[in-house]
């Protein structure tokens, strides 16, 4: 299975590294990422495979929630197909 993480808030150092240190701490491998800067905030979406994965997706959210606390910045993480079907034209 595939998954969709995107981050979003204010610029600082750090944040690529504390998100895709945690992913490959957990064997969750970066099939493709795009980040920008929009007017002073940080924005990044990730394209994630979670097939060898150590962890189950809810516990993934969770984590990344108490990151997202310590950086002060949003993360969310949805499935792909989910993520698709929601952008669907």
């Amino acid at each position: 299975m595939n998954a969709i993480i995107t981050v979003v808030g204010s610029d600082k150092v750090g944040i690529i590294a504390k998100v895709s240190t945690y992913l490959s701490e957990h064997k969750i491998n970066i099939l493709d990422i795009t980040q920008t800067i929009l007017s002073g905030n940080f924005v990044m979406m990730m394209m994630v495979e979670l097939k060898n994965a150590d962890i189950a997706i809810d516990e993934l959210r969770t984590q990344m929630e108490k990151t997202a606390t310590e950086m002060g910045v949003d993360i969310n993480i949805m499935s792909e197909k989910v993520f698709s079907a929601m952008h669907r034209v």
